[in-house]
């Protein structure tokens, strides 16, 4: 859907009249109203049940690249005290306390240093300890019983095929967990974190932000209400503008890694030579030369990472070479192919998102946030019971990447085009009757490369409204196609039910209720990232044992009692990866998969991958059962 402004602009009005209503979500908003709790000063805990806390948790981060710094640059230091790091890039070490200066959206990874007021980075250092590998920091912090600097708790943000070990690995050790989405590489992965969690009782959340952004919370309560009627249809996508020679999986290799990758972006070694030029002819406003100066400094951050290739010391940290850390160099090629792409090690380890063996691909770092924001809408139709999907159709291509077969016919394993449809079962399906079976709400997404018109988001299609959701920052509502009316929230009498009016019904719009909910949620909307930080470390302070069954009652807006439990426990969490991990399924097998409750059961060993690409290959099938003994050392 392509609306133009003024139509965006009348969408935005009828969400807001909508979640104004005195039928909806009045009474709270004037609560955030009347307290001053706009984003940013207490919002998230209104929304999604939790309070402040006595004493922020001591954190170590575990890989602090571009998710990692997303979550450090989330950190609220009221409730998260960050301690200790580990990362094997000094590129990433350097991010972790200067942030990123790249571009205007990476300067959501603010870093360390402003992050907590300090001066520089000696003052920082003097605050969290540095490690590089994850295991060289839980070895040196375990007998670290320091009320002061020991570490309660994990982030992780490492690469995908690294959620598993670690998480375990902490949670053994004592610490709680949160690590970044997708929950683990394989559906066994995600089953032995969720048995370590409860066998070492500790909470493991998975970084889902969705469930933490106030927009969606609205959106739950919207069709809840039943203002939008029955949800029969979701669209969603994440389209993006990478191409061959300008991929941002594809990030650009000091030239002692990689001689000649053909980036559009040139060598970084000839960026560095054009920033200091730039700066040394001078004529730049006093803010344009510090930004420039940290941008060159971070530069010669990312060039540092040339010691990947033998090992070797920046900053006064020793680093060992990417093989020595796990990765491989690898001869990669397709088939019998004669062609082969000469992959590094330290390759694998910077652009790890390219490769099968350490990735899941699009599915898991894109389309798991999609497919999570749908399963929250269809359960907003079941009572607020998470809903597995019953089937899904996938197709995955290789369309763009690489440019030039015949010279280079690989450069990644992981496809650059996804297309799928899922089936839902709706509130009325049944599968024992011939009518209720077709009962079903549809799920269709996309990502793609090579073009990003459209950006991501999701379309949320009611028998009497849709609602469109653009960047996790503006959502517009329609009475379904009438996308140049206003419309209001009243109650039905007759039905007892909410419904939309027109204004040919002789109101224009709800403007009172409108201004309400505009007030409430005036200013940058968070995507949910803090939120879900801040929630996590409430359930570890108040429910430190993770007890599935506690509960605590609060005050605000009325008495009601909550768990303590962080929203995306590893039953939601391993539930997305189920479906991430089949779609991936599908599309390589080339044929519609029927998924099976069991795969959705932590108690069970049956997995997807075990059950459809294992076949009779023991090793396989013992590599995608899930075992808590093969992390035993």
């Amino acid at each position: 859907m392509h609306l133009t402004n003024e139509q965006k602009a009348i969408g935005k009005e009828n969400f807001f009249a909508a979640i104004g209503s005195e039928l909806l979500q009045r009474k709270l908003l004037k609560e955030v109203n009347s307290k001053e709790l706009q984003s940013g000063k207490g919002l998230g805990a209104k929304f999604f049940g939790y309070g402040s806390i006595d004493k922020p948790l001591r954190v170590a981060v575990l890989g602090t690249g571009d998710e990692g710094g997303i979550l450090i640059g989330a950190i609220n230091p009221a409730y998260v005290k960050v301690v200790a790091i580990a990362d094997i890039r000094p590129f990433n070490q350097y991010r972790a306390f200067h942030g990123d200066e790249s571009s205007v959206n990476a300067r959501a990874r603010t870093g360390l240093i402003k992050k907590y007021g300090w001066k520089n980075e000696a003052e920082a250092r003097q605050n969290v300890r540095v490690y590089g590998d994850y295991n060289e920091l839980l070895e040196k912090e375990k007998n670290n019983n320091d009320p002061e600097t020991s570490i309660e708790a994990v982030i992780i943000g490492l690469p995908l095929f690294l959620h598993a070990p670690a998480a375990i690995a902490s949670m053994k050790q004592g610490y709680h967990v949160l690590t970044e989405k997708l929950m683990a590489h394989t559906v066994a992965n995600c089953k032995e974190m969720a048995r370590a969690a409860v066998l070492y009782k500790k909470h493991c959340a998975t970084g889902h932000q969705r469930h933490y952004n106030v927009l969606y919370d609205h959106v739950v309560k919207m069709l809840q209400s039943g203002v939008v009627g029955n949800l029969h249809y979701i669209q969603a996508q994440w389209h993006r503008n990478n191409k061959p020679g300008g991929d941002s999986w594809k990030q650009p290799l000091p030239t002692d890694i990689k001689p000649d990758d053909g980036l559009l972006t040139g060598k970084l070694e000839d960026l560095l030579k054009r920033q200091e030029a730039k700066l040394a002819r001078g004529g730049l406003k006093p803010e344009e030369k510090t930004l420039l100066e940290r941008q060159i400094e971070q530069t010669k951050a990312q060039l540092a990472d040339k010691v990947l290739v033998k090992g070797g010391e920046y900053a006064g940290f020793k680093f060992k070479s990417a093989e020595e850390y796990g990765y491989k160099h690898e001869q990669l090629k397709i088939d019998d192919s004669e062609k082969v792409y000469d992959r590094p090690a330290a390759e694998e380890l910077i652009r790890w998102r390219l490769f099968d063996r350490t990735s899941a691909g699009l599915m898991a770092e894109l389309g798991s946030h999609q497919l999570d924001a749908a399963s929250i809408f269809i359960a907003a139709m079941h009572g607020g019971k998470k809903q597995h999907p019953l089937s899904v159709s996938a197709s995955a291509t290789r369309t763009i990447f690489p440019e030039n077969l015949a010279d280079n016919p690989i450069d990644r394993d992981v496809d650059d085009h996804v297309h799928c449809i899922y089936d839902y079962a709706a509130p009325d399906y049944d599968k024992s009757d011939e009518l209720g079976k077709q009962r079903k709400i549809t799920v269709a997404y996309s990502s793609i490369n090579g073009n990003g018109f459209g950006g991501y988001g999701e379309t949320v299609f009611g028998t009497q409204g849709t609602i469109v959701i653009e960047s996790e920052k503006e959502a517009m509502f329609y009475d379904r196609a009438e996308v140049n009316q206003k419309t209001k929230v009243a109650l039905n009498k007759k039905e007892k039910k909410l419904v939309v009016t027109r204004p040919g019904d002789g109101e224009e719009g709800d403007p009172l209720s409108a201004a309400i909910a505009l007030q409430a949620t005036f200013g940058d909307v968070s995507r949910g990232y803090c939120e879900e930080i801040e929630h996590w470390a409430f359930c570890v302070r108040n429910n430190p044992e993770a007890d599935p069954n506690k509960e605590i009652e609060l005050d605000e807006p009325e008495k009601r009692k909550v768990k303590l439990l962080p929203r995306c426990y590893p039953e939601v969490a391993m539930g997305d990866a189920v479906i991430a991990l089949t779609t991936n399924i599908s599309a390589k097998l080339a044929k519609t998969v029927e998924f099976d409750e069991a795969w959705f059961d932590i108690n069970s060993d049956e997995t997807p991958e075990s059950k459809l690409i294992a076949g009779n290959d023991a090793e396989k099938k013992k590599f995608y059962t899930p075992d808590l003994k093969r992390y035993e050392k």
